[in-house]
C-alpha cells in the first residue's frame, strides 16, 4: 500500500504537473514522500529530516528531531490521513525551499480521533545533493 501511495504521489507531481521545473518537481517529490511516510507512520520519515530540524505544531508544541520520534515511534500520534488539497508558494533562495502549503490531516492522538485542516509553511534546505526539512510551521484553519 505504502509503494502504491508513493507511487500515484510521484505520478501525480511528474506527471500532470508540466508547469514545474525539474528543481521544483524534485522539491515536490519530498513533499510528497514527508506526507506518504507520515500518512503510513512510517519511521524512514526520519530520513526526511535535517538534524536541527524544528517543528511549531499548531497546538503551539515546538519540537526537534529527537522529540518528534520519540512521539511518532512511541504511537502517542497515529496518523491515518494526510492530504495536501492547496500548493500556495513554492520560493527558492540559494540552498532553501519554501513551501506554503494547505493540507487535511486525520489520526489518533492518544487513542482519540483528530481530524484538521491546516496551513503549513516548511523550510527545506539542500544538504549534500538531498532535500531534507528544516523547518514547518503549522496553523490550523477553521
Amino acid at each position: 500500500m505504502r509503494f502504491l501511495t508513493l507511487l500515484f504521489c510521484l505520478f501525480f507531481f511528474v506527471g500532470f504537473s508540466q508547469t514545474y521545473s525539474k528543481k521544483e518537481k524534485v522539491i515536490l517529490i519530498q513533499v510528497s514522500k514527508l506526507d506518504s511516510l507520515m500518512e503510513n507512520n512510517d519511521s524512514k520519515i526520519l530520513e526526511l529530516f535535517s538534524d536541527d530540524v524544528s517543528f511549531g505544531h499548531s497546538n503551539g508544541w515546538v519540537q526537534n528531531k529527537d522529540d518528534f520520534k520519540t512521539d511518532f515511534e512511541s504511537g502517542k500520534v497515529k496518523y491515518q490521513s494526510v492530504k495536501q488539497s492547496e500548493l500556495k508558494e513554492l520560493k527558492f533562495k540559494n540552498k532553501f525551499a519554501s513551501i506554503r502549503r494547505i493540507i487535511a490531516v486525520k489520526g489518533l492522538y492518544k487513542e482519540e480521533v483528530f481530524e484538521m485542516k491546516l496551513s503549513v509553511l516548511e523550510l527545506w534546505i539542500r544538504q549534500k545533493g538531498i532535500w531534507k526539512l528544516w523547518s514547518r510551521q503549522s496553523v490550523g484553519l477553521k
